[in-house]
């Protein structure tokens, strides 16, 4: 039976953080680890892992230290697993379905699959039911990284062994790297992939990535030097194409 592994990155999480971990321990699937690499909080968010942690029956584990940032931090949970796949479920995020992971288990029994993903709805913070924005991973395709276009990274799981293989979050991106190790794994190494035509997970809206116009600037430019370290052509302003096409989004999604 698969194991899996998810991974959640916290940082003084406190108000969101039991959401995200009571939607891992409502999955039915039970071969499943739960690792969460909190990053020094000082409000108490440490108290609420440890409440948590005896429901899961020795499934989970979790350290609290200062680490180099996200992707740092998202390194450390993946070198601490132990799954054969492993995804990544921020302390923003959480499953909007008690089969997720059943779901992403499924899609792995073929064979030549390596990575899944999936969709995922945007929620306000002060209203959980109420979706903002649906991400689609449907039509992509690995032409539309150009574009600054990847598949939703929250619903991203792969075998363990492909970051030993073709790497780990790049520390020197300060936003971008999900997008770069997404390049890296899918176009660069062709790692075989399957859409999942499901919405996965819910996020909250307001992170880093979507948090201001600078945060916008960055991630662009991020965007295409990943584009141009992975040999993909690019420019700019194909990358900036992308927030016009995202007002399309905005629309209520589907509830899970």
């Amino acid at each position: 039976m698969l194991k899996v592994s998810i991974v959640t990155v916290s940082y003084n999480s406190a108000k969101t953080i039991e959401n995200t971990i009571r939607s891992v321990l409502s999955q039915d699937y039970r071969n499943c680890e739960y690792i969460i690499v909190d990053g020094g909080s000082t409000d108490s968010t440490v108290d609420i892992i440890r409440q948590y942690e005896p429901m899961f029956e020795g499934r989970m584990r979790w350290i609290s230290e200062k680490d180099d940032g996200l992707y740092d931090a998202m390194n450390k949970g993946i070198r601490m697993a132990t799954g054969d796949v492993v995804g990544i479920i921020n302390s923003d995020d959480f499953f909007c379905r008690s089969n997720a992971v059943s779901i992403v288990v499924g899609a792995f029994e073929d064979k030549s699959v390596r990575a899944v993903y999936a969709d995922v709805r945007y929620v306000r913070p002060d209203n959980l039911n109420r979706t903002v924005r649906y991400y689609s991973s449907s039509k992509w395709k690995t032409s539309w990284f150009r574009f600054g276009f990847m598949p939703a990274h929250p619903t991203f799981y792969t075998y363990r062994e492909n970051f030993d293989k073709y790497g780990y979050y790049r520390t020197d991106y300060r936003i971008g790297a999900d997008f770069e190790l997404m390049v890296r794994h899918l176009h660069t190494n062709k790692v075989p992939s399957r859409y999942i035509p499901l919405d996965l997970l819910n996020m909250r809206t307001g992170g880093i990535s979507t948090s201001g116009l600078k945060a916008k600037w960055i991630l662009c430019k991020e965007d295409a030097r990943a584009c141009r370290e992975n040999g993909i052509w690019t420019c700019l302003p194909l990358i900036f194409c992308k927030f016009f096409i995202k007002v399309f989004e905005f629309v209520p999604g589907k509830n899970c």
